[in-house]
């Protein structure tokens, strides 16, 4: 699921990105931090109906794209990485989430591998000849 409400799961918690559950198969993003008039006027937590409107940027969908590609990962049972920069690296604020990576590190790359049972050199051929 994709929202731009702002996401608190616990009552104890800070915000989150995105939350997904391996058990079942189940992900939701939100992008409501990813907005430059988040920061100006942030809604309360304690509502849901404070939804926020923006343009489409580009630095939107490029945040967008890689908060889906960790949640995603943890979908397929991949844990934060701490090895490399990495799109499974965990982010407590914005400047953090921007660092990461929008691609998987080897290791998290090779879990995934084991996680679908695909054939690495395949995937980089069938890459190759799109591009």
């Amino acid at each position: 699921a994709v929202t731009m409400v702002d996401l608190y799961p616990k009552e104890s918690w800070n915000f989150v990105f995105g939350l997904a559950s391996l058990t079942y198969g189940v992900g939701v993003f939100s992008f409501a931090r990813y907005t430059d008039t988040f920061y100006r006027t942030p809604p309360s937590k304690d509502t849901t109906e404070n939804y926020i409107c923006t343009d489409v940027t580009a630095k939107l969908l490029w945040r967008a794209c890689k908060v889906m590609t960790h949640e995603i990962g943890h979908m397929f049972g991949i844990k934060h990485c701490v090895y490399h920069n990495c799109a499974m690296n965990g982010s407590n604020h914005l400047a953090e989430s921007d660092r990461r990576a929008a691609s998987l590190c080897p290791i998290c790359l090779r879990k995934l591998q084991e996680a679908l049972k695909f054939d690495l050199a395949d995937r980089y051929r069938n890459v190759g000849e799109i591009l």
